[in-house]
C-alpha cells in the first residue's frame, strides 16, 4: 500500500518522466507505473509529506510542509470527495477522477504549482476521463 497526500494523486496524472532531482523521478516512475500497471493496488490518503515527499532533493527548497501545499491537498481531496485516512484502489481514485474532475479545474486547484505552465495535468485528466488512465512513461 503506497500513502499519498492530495496533491499527488493529481501529480500522478501530469507525469511524464521528469522530476526534482534523479532520485525523485526513480521513485515517482516507480509509483506511476506501478498504479498503471496494477490499478488495484492500494493507496491510503494522507496529510502531509508522503512516499513522494520522502524523496525530494536536499538541494532544493523543502515546500512539502508549506501552507499552500496543504491547501492544494484538501482543495483536490475536497474536489474529489475523498479524505485524509481513506484507503482505497488507484482504479476507484480514477473513478473519483472521472465523475467530479475537468481538465480545466487544474488551472484554479493548482494555481501556484511550478509544473502546471506545462499542461501535462490537464492532458492526464482528459486522458483518465476517456479511460485510458496513466499515460505510459518513456
Amino acid at each position: 500500500m503506497y500513502k499519498l497526500r492530495g496533491h499527488h494523486l493529481f501529480c500522478l496524472l501530469g507525469y511524464r518522466g521528469m522530476g526534482y532531482s534523479e532520485e525523485y523521478a526513480e521513485n515517482m516512475t516507480r509509483l506511476h507505473q506501478t498504479l498503471r500497471d496494477n490499478p488495484k493496488t492500494r493507496i491510503q490518503l494522507v496529510k502531509g509529506p508522503d512516499q513522494l515527499c520522502e524523496k525530494y532533493p536536499n538541494s532544493e527548497e523543502y515546500h512539502c510542509q508549506n501552507d499552500d501545499i496543504y491547501e492544494r491537498d484538501a482543495a483536490i481531496l475536497g474536489k474529489l470527495g475523498l479524505t485524509i485516512g481513506q484507503i482505497l484502489i488507484w482504479e476507484d481514485i480514477e473513478s473519483h477522477i472521472r465523475n467530479y474532475i475537468v481538465p480545466s479545474d487544474i488551472q484554479i486547484v493548482c494555481e501556484t504549482c511550478s509544473w502546471r505552465s506545462y499542461g501535462v495535468c490537464e492532458e492526464g485528466v482528459k486522458e483518465v476521463m476517456e479511460g485510458k488512465g496513466l499515460r505510459e512513461i518513456k
